[in-house]
């Protein structure tokens, strides 16, 4: 709510205190569900555990195993999901405290939602389901649409599968007649070894069918961009036919300097230990693309995904995404800026030069309240940026005026007769016209912010042999050139736009396959919080990484908008 916020630091009190330079319209805290109640009774003097060997190994009172992050946890667990010593006969003192937990994390999220006619901040009941096999990152945020939630948030501790998770949703709230709903979002799977998304083949076909149906309907958006990385594309997997050359934003996973190998049609493990395989499967465009694949094989598809950023850091403070002003994401370990710079303040598996600021979610609703935004998600009809706070639009339709970009009531216009991002555009029998698209998008008037380079539609499908294809098309603006950012003063050079707009259609359409479209917007570069920060010093104060060239200086913030598909025919789509 642009308020300011205290960190700690190490050694006890604060180490600095940040703050938004603009509010955000609407947040949720996703603490990870997995260990609330054991947590707390840990830290709490009073609890009947506190005094146990794994919770003063959890407070790095006592060595075990090392006194890194992930041993204190396992410290925390025993290896066995709930130890009895912290969590009592049958985990009853677990549950109690993860109860009083989740009831703090409620009341805080109650408090502070504006219900006034104002609607100035709204905020989301949320957990995070933090489920790691193998150390792949396999994680999904709940979202809920109201003050009516389960009991207890669902972790990977309770239910290991994701379509256990999905069925508890349904039976704990969706079907419970309450009010209760919620929606889950795949999170970080650029860091999931492709475990995230690769279709399940061996089940009978049956269950394969009933739990796309139920990806379908409970997970609607995924995250494509966050703190460790971007999750949108990569450049060199094998398979893939068609080039971007924009695929390398803040790539997070390297093995020996180079990407790490592909797993082809399986997964692997071990990401977050900086090794295993990557697969097409961790990058939202190839995802949905698969999608086609398993509608055609199943009769629905479960990669029916919109597109929404997160900022996940574990500051509790959504939204810092300022590259100037970049607070770090672990305030224990990175108050500084050269601890931000160090390969080890981020906490292991991606390394601290190499985060970024995290992303932002987009949403476009009739009002910023919990009802209005939840639906929009579940339309699918929002947006995702790299931090940055550009709008894009975009609508597709057979009937939609080329003179758009001049119309005052193009949105409007564009609503009566196409279908918004997020949505699908099916052809009627014997009508095999190209569809044609309007995007738009206005830049970051912030301080922050920097003219618009130019809006690109990205194309994905399948061929008859089963490849995927994707295809990269500028639709408005053009490329800055090479000379436009200063380094040494991060200064641009000209060029670029306040807004862009597009009409398009697609020349090379082919009205008896699937296919599925989203839009890019590009900032023009600038420098990246790297150097922004190391610029801000006087050269004797900084850092020794700040002349390190192996860490990135610039960047090109962006904004992606969900999917729209655009389905032939003679193709019945199951809804």
């Amino acid at each position: 709510r642009g308020e300011p916020v205290e960190l700690p630091s190490p050694e006890g009190g604060v180490s600095r205190t940040v703050r938004l330079s603009r509010p955000l319209d609407f947040a949720a805290v996703t603490d990870h569900a997995e260990w609330l109640g054991e947590t707390s009774l840990c830290l709490r003097p009073d609890s009947r555990a506190y005094e146990t060997f794994g919770c003063r190994a959890f407070r790095g009172e006592v060595a075990w195993l090392g006194d890194g992050l992930f041993t204190r946890i396992a410290a925390l667990v025993g290896f066995r999901g709930r130890d009895r010593s912290i969590c009592g006969p049958d985990a009853a003192w677990c549950r109690e405290e993860t109860v009083a937990a989740w009831r703090t994390t409620r009341d805080a999220a109650e408090a502070h939602y504006d219900r006034t006619s104002a609607c100035s901040f709204t905020t989301f009941h949320a957990w995070e389901y933090s489920a790691a096999p193998g150390r792949s990152k396999v994680h999904r945020n709940v979202l809920l649409r109201n003050e009516i939630v389960p009991e207890l948030p669902i972790s990977w501790i309770d239910e290991p599968e994701a379509a256990g998770l999905w069925e508890k949703l349904d039976a704990r709230c969706n079907d419970t007649g309450s009010g209760c709903e919620a929606i889950a979002i795949p999170h970080n799977p650029n860091l999931s070894n492709g475990q995230l998304f690769v279709p399940d083949r061996n089940s009978p076909l049956d269950t394969q069918r009933r739990h796309a149906a139920l990806r379908a309907r409970l997970e609607p958006l995924v995250e494509i961009v966050q703190a460790k990385g971007e999750s949108e594309c990569r450049s060199g997997i094998p398979g893939i036919v068609g080039n971007d050359e924009l695929c390398e934003l803040d790539k997070v996973r390297f093995i020996d300097g180079a990407a790490p190998p592909d797993c082809g049609n399986e997964s692997g493990r071990g990401a977050m230990s900086s090794a295993g395989c990557q697969s097409r499967f961790d990058f939202a465009r190839y995802v949905i693309v698969e999608g086609i694949r398993e509608q055609a094989r199943l009769g629905v598809n479960p990669y029916l995904l919109g597109f929404i950023g997160g900022t996940d850091t574990h500051n509790g403070t959504p939204g810092a995404t300022d590259e100037a002003d970049y607070p770090g994401h672990n305030a224990l370990r990175d108050a500084t800026l050269s601890q931000r710079l160090s390969g080890d303040a981020g906490g292991g598996y991606v390394p601290a030069p190499l985060r970024n600021p995290g992303g932002l979610a987009g949403i476009w609703a009739e009002e910023n309240s919990r009802d209005a935004l939840f639906d929009a998600m579940k339309r699918r009809e929002t947006f995702a940026t790299s931090g940055t706070r550009i709008v894009p639009r975009l609508f597709a339709g057979r009937d939609l005026p080329d003179d758009f970009c001049e119309r005052p009531d193009a949105a409007a216009a564009a609503s009566v007769t196409g279908v918004p991002m997020g949505g699908r555009l099916d052809s009627a029998p014997g009508d095999s016209r190209p569809p044609s698209f309007v995007v738009s998008a206005r830049r970051d008037p912030g301080p922050g912010g920097g003219p618009l380079e130019r809006i690109q539609i990205v194309k994905g499908w399948l061929d008859d042999d089963g490849q995927i294809h994707q295809q990269v098309v500028d639709v408005a603006g053009t490329a800055a050139p090479a000379t436009s950012l200063d380094r040494k003063t991060c200064t641009r050079r000209g060029g670029g736009a306040p807004t862009l707009c597009a009409w398009w259609i697609d020349p090379s359409y082919d009205p008896t396959r699937e296919a599925v479209y989203y839009a890019r917007v590009l900032e023009t570069p600038s420098c990246r919080w790297t150097a922004l920060q190391c610029a801000a010093l006087a050269s004797n104060e900084r850092p020794e990484a700040c002349q390190d060239d192996a860490i990135p200086w610039k960047t090109q913030e962006r904004a992606w908008t969900s999917p729209i598909w655009v389905t032939p025919a003679r193709q019945a789509i199951a809804r």
